[in-house]
């Protein structure tokens, strides 16, 4: 089955070959078929751009440059692989001979390898499987990253409790500098924490971080290609280099880790079997104490201490750290609703997007102060996070133009709306806006009364208000009573009102209210 590469890949490719890896080795260390690396690499070199320059493409860009699909058909090499596994059982009987196991393979295999083909598969799988040998780390190649299996405490300065912590352990294999760190949980979150210190702390990024097959660094493990939890694949991206997890149940593949957990419990966890510590900075602030120590010890053979060997060999083999520190990032899906917003469960609020986005399904990448919304690996909007459940937050340039005039509404919207259609008119709608407790009922009573003059001219409607508001009565409905039956028109209520004289005629029989008092 064909493969495209995520675009996150192909930068990692473009910075290992710049950091000088063969394609072999890039292969090796993504988890990638050396052919699919060959492949891209010369799609890279017959592209107008140098490498330098792709590096500097946004996602959506690079997809688009390099969208060909790979030819590797990875169902076919895992086969085999699988297959070897029952060839390697067998190798010690009597009578064992590969071309007898071949021709197994080729009858059972859809689409076998050639037999040399089918030996140069084995001999490269198992070639060091029959001994074991020294290891030589190369300088700033790799940080192997590991959790002690046994865990230091806490304890609850108010009730009591002892809380049980984790203790993350790293190191540098070629020249064994050591980084120790207590956290509360192996989550995701705490993992790229303690990795992000680590590296700090060494003050350069090697070429890959080694770690075992953790739920928060890996998907789905694999023996051959691993999914890489794409959190932590964002964390190396950003730090300029690669996680390569070890094959599942093959402890040798990080021995050292193991190795330096073994001498954490001696070096670190004995001298605090005595401790109490009541937070976890206090507890990482006497774990530094103790790992300056241990990273200072001499080495018998090598006459020098691990900071010495790091120091003047192996720091200036890594990679500068990148100028920002790295914000954890989370992932959620939601589809565009039919006003224009994206819903974000976690604050349970919204945020506008594009409206020809609408009933899309988007992705959201969330930080804890930023919210970006993505469509195809293209951001289609950025938001500042709002915390405030129930809230909206917009963009006035995400909105149709229909959307655009609703979110203009305010009071002082529809006293610019009201003003040219007369005094009567304007004072009539500032009534009913200060008149309702929740404004959108307002909005749309205020809307109604305005586009009364489409129907019965500006003229009659500011008369019609003017009789509403003496009769205090200033409602939508009652307006449009007045203005349908013609009320406005009555010249005898108007003339009634603006008399002086009195309504009751002067005559010497008539008493006035004076004569009763």
């Amino acid at each position: 089955m064909a493969n495209t590469l995520d675009p996150m890949d192909l930068k990692q490719i473009i910075s290992l070959h710049l950091d000088g890896f063969s394609n072999r080795k890039i292969g090796s260390s993504l988890g990638i078929s050396r052919n699919t690396i060959n492949i891209y690499m010369k799609l890279f070199a017959g592209s107008d751009y140098s490498l330098k320059e792709l590096l500097l493409f946004d996602n959506t860009a690079l997809s688009e440059l390099f969208s060909s699909h790979t030819t590797l058909d990875v169902q076919r090499h895992n086969e085999l692989m699988l297959y070897f596994e029952g060839v390697n059982k067998a190798r010690n009987h009597p009578g064992f001979t590969f071309l007898y196991h071949y021709q197994h393979y080729v009858e059972s295999a859809k689409n076998p390898y050639s037999y040399t083909q089918f030996l140069e598969h084995y001999r490269r799988k198992y070639a060091k499987e029959k001994g074991s040998m020294k290891l030589e780390h190369e300088a700033g190649k790799e940080m192997f990253i590991d959790f002690a299996g046994k865990k230091l405490h806490i304890t609850d300065k108010n009730t009591g409790e002892i809380i049980p912590v984790e203790v993350f352990v790293a190191i540098l294999p070629n020249s064994h500098y050591t980084y120790v760190e207590a956290c509360f949980t192996q989550k995701r979150c705490d993992l790229i924490a303690c990795c992000a210190c680590a590296l700090n702390f060494y003050g350069g990024v090697p070429m890959a971080i080694v770690s075992d097959n953790l739920k928060s660094a890996v998907t789905r493990a694999s023996k051959y290609e691993a999914e890489i939890n794409r959190t932590f694949k964002d964390f190396a991206r950003h730090y300029n280099c690669v996680i390569n997890p070890t094959r599942g149940y093959s402890p040798q593949d990080k021995a050292l880790a193991e190795n330096a957990v073994h001498l954490t419990y001696q070096r670190i966890y004995y001298p605090l079997r005595e401790m109490t510590f009541f937070s976890l900075p206090d507890l990482n602030l006497e774990i530094r104490k103790l790992l300056k120590s241990y990273n200072n010890l001499l080495f018998k053979r090598k006459e020098a201490s691990r900071t010495e060997l790091f120091q003047s060999v192996e720091r200036a083999y890594l990679k500068p750290l990148p100028l920002t520190p790295y914000e954890l990032k989370d992932y959620r899906k939601a589809k565009v609703q039919k006003m224009g917003y994206v819903y974000f469960s976690p604050d349970k609020s919204y945020y506008s997007v594009p409206y020809r986005f609408i009933g899309k399904e988007t992705c959201i990448h969330y930080t804890k102060d930023m919210i970006e919304v993505y469509y195809h690996n293209e951001r289609i909007a950025l938001h500042q996070r709002d915390g405030a459940k129930g809230s909206y937050v917009t963009n006035t340039a995400h909105l149709s133009s229909t959307h655009k005039y609703y979110s203009d509404w305010n009071p002082e919207f529809f006293k610019r709306k009201a003003a040219p259609h007369g005094a009567y008119v304007l004072s009539c709608i500032e009534k009913i806006l200060t008149s309702q407790e929740y404004p959108e009922i307002g909005y749309k009573r205020a809307m109604g009364v305005i586009q009364l003059h489409r129907a019965y001219g500006s003229e009659r409607l500011n008369n019609a208000c003017k009789r509403a508001l003496e009769g205090e009565a200033t409602s939508y409905g009652h307006i449009k009573n007045i203005l349908s039956n013609n009320m406005d028109k009555a010249s005898l209520f108007y003339q009634d009102m603006e008399q002086t004289k009195a309504h009751i005629p002067v005559h010497p029989n008539i008493r006035g209210a004076a004569a009763y008092k």
